[in-house]
């Protein structure tokens, strides 16, 4: 006997097992039907593997309980197969326990399986429930059937798709007995009618949960010579008693609901129809969710012939179904409702609805299948599983997210199988009780700490649903390809030919051979390409260059083939395909600078490329010094640099397309000046870097880490303005001061050297694109030294400095180099730009003057005065002069003007009251508009120009820049003339006539 305050050493030998509470199980161990085998270990070892052995010891002695004789005891002891059976069965499931305690013979189900019994199907379960002839017996029945499904599931015998999948083909078995009773019981009216059933939902995907509606649509016809109005209603009677058969609780409680609300009209419908009928709904009214439902619709019992000719009839349709105008968005707005009425309280519980939730790769899968099942009949599964592993072999998913799909799934239904088979009631919802949670994870192979691990398993896979399901389910590709008309999803020789001269492309036979480049053959690789190119086609043909855009296209691909993420990339990663397609048929310049890098193409990703967010002038300062560090000489050193600029002027470039053309992920920006803002801010910072990175390269390579003189480049006109575009100069000036005890000249003689070789190595002839230094601005214009130091620039300015000197200093900003000797070089100059007694009426007229004869001399031999974006009336000449006549007026007294930024300056004197609200406005509009069209000219024809293009079509394509569709390039002419013709009116008031 135990000593008291000591534990038995049976007490000890429970815990070890996994009991909870071995007390109690020590109690039943020791009752009158288990005393003869107590101490067995098998039976201890065998009962502690069970998901919750307490449970499991509990429903074994009721069980025994039930018995009149040993026989069940000895087979359990004996019988290693039934003993994993049966306590598996009772340690997961307290209603099977139930069952078993009040039907104490159905033991004998699990006692042996032939190889039939491995996994049975409707035919077995059939025999099964053959002799249930009313509702009590079928329940009986059913629960048999079930325990041999459940028994070979938590043994591990079937996986979780063989379970779903006996689940189904039971429910089968169960509809055909039900339909069979309801016909016994009203034999006039199933003389009359043919019924046919047709399983939805999980039933008809053949993956049914434990515990489920069984979703159903009824379909009814007249047998020969019988009245169809009859025939239908009797029909409907059949349907009614056969749902009550399964549904209503009797003393062996109910089956599962059978749902009949996926019908046309849902439950305001006729709970029957004949099949002209359906079609009849589904050509005219149905929604697009009522074709995805269909993609489960299968025949599972009554008239098989009827069955099959509803399919028939119907599958078209479902097929078609991704062709429906708005088709995409409404099956992703249907998802985010459900998500959006789960109870917050429940959410995060939820397994089914919530987000990465089963719901989540369902939708994904079935959405995928509809879009491309269209052209592709091996994707046309009513299983999910099924479906995702033909969508991966078809390269539509790729391998490794089909996997993790996989897994995830699997995992996820695994445990709704087990919560709900506890109970065998129908929940989704994880339960919050430790005993429960520790059950549940037990019953999925996790004995450690079943608990931590469980919850750890469970958020690893709802997380990484979550993350794939936003990748395939919202991916805009398929919008795209849900748009195409039928069989283009999948590309054929005549097919493409056809779709291409739609399409508006010049030359339709080039564009075929790209293609033909691009998708022929049976590679993984150009699966992915004939996936992808019906929806780029359509993307290219949005823009003013087709022709372009694919042929860009080819040669990317051509270039990056072979690299495994590419097409990867256009595939998964939100908008890349489509920011690839605007990018590439959006002119020359952005292509050019891709094609020198291919792998650029990263950046257009929502991944790890960095996305099209110019970088800060700190970051690209720190990259571009950190190359010039590991670089073996200056020449190497400025080429590395001028790399860094090539890719970041086509990040720019791309970031400024896909925001005037606009994506489906990115609508058109709004704010125009945002975009010109964008450019110029990102432009400038990249050549102060660049700079700065040239003159790091030279000093090192001529006077290793310090030069004789201190050195400062500052920035003029629109580099210190901020405002460079793709193909402007980088005005400058270059200051020095020479170090203590270093002679003038050598100082001199040393800065001078370091512009040359700056200035060399920036133009040298390569793959990147040169940067121009253009330092005409400095004093004596290009007659005077390029490079003063700080006191010649001092006794210049104090003696010789003219007009529009003064003026071409409001721009002057440090942008590269020692910046104490960049800041005074500002504190030098202020005092020229900012006079403290403004501008005399001398001054004034001399800057008219000169306004006026760069209007007449500089203005280009045959150009249109109208439409020059610089020189014109009311372009950004007029604007900036405008402007910098009211910062030399004014800077002093108002802060605000002490700026170099044109439209910076322009608000902060509409702030003073120096200009209207309105009129700062219109000639905001104007700088704005002439700025874009510069833009618009480089990224279009690759090279800078101030006015509009000749061609048609470089003219459609700033046109379509300037967001002006197909057939306003006239349009575009017309308002960019009125914008400057009211710009100018300002103009000759303010500058002319103020």
């Amino acid at each position: 006997m135990t000593a008291p305050g000591r534990r038995s050493s049976t007490f000890t030998r429970l815990l070890r097992h996994g009991f909870t509470d071995p007390s109690a199980a020590e109690r039943l161990l020791e009752s009158a039907e288990l005393s003869a085998v107590r101490d067995d270990p098998v039976l201890l070892e065998a009962l502690g593997a069970t998901a919750d052995p307490d449970l499991a010891l509990h429903g074994l002695v009721r069980l025994l309980e039930a018995q009149g004789d040993r026989e069940l005891l000895d087979t359990v002891i004996a019988a290693k197969p039934l003993r994993d059976r049966l306590l598996g069965v009772l340690g997961a499931s307290a209603a099977l326990a139930d069952h078993l305690a009040r039907h104490p013979s159905d033991w004998h189900a699990l006692v042996m399986y032939e190889p039939r019994d491995l996994h049975p199907g409707v035919e077995e379960f059939e025999r099964g429930l053959a002799e249930a002839t009313d509702p009590v017996s079928l329940r009986v029945a059913y629960r048999r059937c079930l325990l041999s499904i459940a028994a070979r599931d938590v043994c591990g015998t079937t996986d979780l798709a063989q379970t779903a999948a006996e689940l189904a083909d039971l429910a089968t078995a169960t509809l055909r007995a039900a339909l069979a009773i309801a016909r016994a019981a009203a034999p006039d009216d199933a003389a009359v009618c043919r019924l046919a059933v047709i399983a939805m939902g999980k039933c008809g995907g053949h993956e049914l949960n434990y515990v489920s509606d069984v979703d159903v649509i009824f379909v009814g016809e007249a047998v020969d010579g019988a009245d169809e109005g009859k025939a239908v209603r009797a029909a409907a009677k059949l349907a009614s008693h056969m749902m009550r058969i399964c549904s209503e609780t009797t003393v062996e409680g109910s089956i599962w609901p059978v749902d009949a609300n996926l019908r046309p009209e849902g439950r305001n419908g006729p709970l029957v129809r004949t099949l002209s009928s359906h079609l009849a709904y589904y050509q005219r009214w149905a929604k697009t969710w009522e074709f995805q439902a269909l993609l489960k619709a299968r025949p599972v019992a009554g008239d098989a012939e009827l069955g099959e000719d509803y399919i028939a009839a119907l599958e078209p349709l479902v097929w078609k179904a991704a062709e429906r105008e708005n088709f995409v968005p409404d099956v992703q707005k249907m998802r985010r409702r459900v998500v959006e009425n789960i109870p917050l309280t429940e959410i995060e519980r939820e397994l089914k609805l919530g987000p990465g939730g089963l719901r989540d790769v369902e939708f994904a899968v079935q959405l995928l299948q509809l879009v491309h099942g269209r052209s592709d009949a091996s994707l046309r599964s009513g299983t999910t599983l099924d479906a995702l592993q033909a969508l991966a072999a078809g390269g539509y998913v790729g391998r490794g997210d089909a996997v993790q799909l996989d897994d995830a799934y699997r995992f996820l239904r695994s445990m709704e199988h087990r919560i709900q088979l506890y109970r065998l009631r129908r929940t989704h919802l994880v339960p919050e009780g430790e005993a429960d949670l520790r059950r549940l994870g037990r019953s999925l192979g996790l004995r450690a700490d079943p608990v931590a691990e469980l919850t750890r398993e469970w958020k690893r896979h709802t997380g990484a649903v979550r993350r794939l399901h936003e990748k395939l389910f919202y991916r805009p590709l398929l919008d795209a390809v849900a748009q195409l008309g039928p069989g283009e999803a999948r590309l054929s020789p005549k097919a493409a030919r056809e779709r291409l001269v739609a399409l508006g492309y010049a030359d339709p036979a080039s564009a075929l051979r790209h293609l033909e480049a691009l998708a022929s053959g049976v590679s993984r690789k150009a699966a992915i390409q004939r996936t992808l190119l019906p929806v780029l086609l359509g993307w290219f043909a949005d823009s003013a260059d087709p022709d372009a855009g694919l042929l860009n296209f080819r040669k990317v691909s051509d270039a990056l083939g072979k690299t495994p993420w590419y097409l990867r990339l256009l595939r998964d990663e939100g908008a890349a395909a489509e920011n690839l397609a605007r990018v590439l048929s959006a002119g020359r310049l952005a292509p050019d600078l891709l094609m020198r890098a291919p792998e650029a193409v990263a950046l257009l990703g929502d991944g790890d490329g960095g996305g099209l967010e110019p970088r800060s002038r700190a970051h690209l300062e720190q990259e571009i010094l950190a190359a010039v560090g590991r670089a073996d000489g200056a020449v190497q050193a400025v080429t590395a640099a001028r790399g860094v600029r090539r890719r970041e002027l086509f990040r720019t470039a791309a970031a400024d397309i896909v925001g005037s053309y606009g994506t489906e992920a990115q609508p058109v920006e709004a704010d125009q000046g945002a975009l010109v803002d964008l450019v110029g801010g990102a432009v400038s910072d990249l050549t102060a870097a660049t700079l700065a990175g040239a003159l790091r390269a030279v000093v090192r390579e001529g006077w290793g880490d310090t030069l004789p003189t201190r050195f400062a480049v500052i920035g003029m006109g629109r580099f210190g303005g901020h405002e460079l575009g793709y193909g402007s100069d980088a005005d400058v000036l270059f200051v020095h001061e020479p170090r203590d005890g270093v002679d003038e000249r050598e100082a001199t003689d040393a800065a001078g050297k370091v512009v040359s070789e700056m200035r060399r190595l920036l133009q040298i002839p390569s793959a990147d694109p040169p940067l121009l230094i253009d330092a005409d601005l400095r004093p004596e214009g290009k007659s005077g030294p390029l490079v003063r130091s700080l006191k010649s620039y001092e006794a210049y300015y104090r003696r010789w400095s003219l007009g529009w000197e003064a003026q071409a200093l409001l721009r002057a900003e440090p942008v590269a180099g020692d910046e104490e000797l960049g800041r005074r070089f500002v504190d030098l100059v202020d005092p020229l730009r900012y006079p403290t007694a403004g501008l005399g009426d001398d001054a004034v007229r001399e800057i008219r003057r000169l306004k006026a004869r760069m209007e007449s001399e500089r203005m280009p031999r045959g150009a249109d005065p109208k439409l020059h974006t610089k020189l014109g009336p009311g372009g950004l000449s007029d604007v900036e002069w405008t402007v910098q006549l009211l910062q030399l007026r004014h800077g002093a007294e108002v802060a605000g003007l002490r700026t170099t930024r044109t439209r910076a300056a322009l608000t902060a004197a509409r702030t003073a009251g120096l200009l209207s609200e309105e009129n700062a406005g219109i000639l905001d509009e104007a700088w704005v508009l002439a700025t874009r069209v510069r833009n618009a000219v480089m990224l279009v024809r690759g090279r800078a120009g101030d006015t509009f293009p000749s061609g048609a079509r470089e003219l459609a394509a700033v046109g379509r820049y300037l967001g002006y569709g197909p057939g306003h390039v006239g349009d575009m002419l017309d308002d960019y003339r009125r914008t400057a013709r009211r710009a100018r009116a300002v103009v000759d008031d303010l500058f002319y006539g103020g």
